[in-house]
């Protein structure tokens, strides 16, 4: 089976494209620009949504410091500090099977730490992409690079995996958040203390 690259915007059927997809690993990577800056740090993250966009609960927020979904469906494989080296930089593994029929949306965020003081946005990442892979057959069934020049954000959508008329399927999302990581999960209806 041949990896599918999409676009921004695009939706792939991942139900179509891969009928035996049941645990989905979810492989993020980049690479910093050159620069003789503080080293840069970036965080994967995926939100859990129920029908009206939001978290069900501060549970739904996986994340370096919260590694599950209460459920055990999504859980972080762990941070990356560094994004050195091949290969995906961070994973967020996905059991289908196992998220709950009231999540109708998982989204996938990419957010870089202390960007503000250390002066760092994505336009000074490059290489960005995330994928998705049958963990059991270790196949990549789709892949999104980023690679617009994000220059003021400090935090971005990178995808979404969500149900339609009972498929699993994935989209491109490549949505920006100038406000970062605190930008975007308080948008899908995390309380940040």
């Amino acid at each position: 089976m041949a990896s599918l690259t999409l676009g921004k915007g695009s939706n792939l059927s991942l139900s179509k494209a891969d009928p035996g997809l049941r645990r989905a690993i979810i492989g993020l990577g980049w690479n910093p620009r050159t620069t003789t800056g503080a080293p840069f740090d970036l965080d994967a993250s995926a939100l859990l949504l129920g029908d009206n966009g939001k978290v069900r609960s501060q549970d739904d927020f996986v994340f370096y410091n919260q590694l599950s979904s209460k459920d055990g469906s999504v859980v972080h494989q762990g941070d990356n500090r560094t994004g050195e080296g091949d290969g995906d930089d961070e994973q967020i593994a996905i059991d289908l099977d196992l998220v709950g029929p009231d999540v109708k949306r998982i989204v996938i965020a990419v957010s870089i730490d202390q960007a503000d003081s250390r002066g760092q946005n994505f336009g000074q990442v490059r290489d960005a992409y995330c994928r998705v892979v049958n963990q059991e057959t270790e196949q990549e069934v789709v892949r999104f690079d980023l690679s617009e020049d994000a220059a003021s954000e400090t935090a971005m959508i990178f995808s979404e995996i969500y149900r339609h008329n009972g498929e699993w399927k994935f989209r491109a999302v490549g949505q920006g958040y100038a406000t970062g990581l605190h930008g975007i999960v308080t948008d899908f209806g995390i309380v940040l203390e």
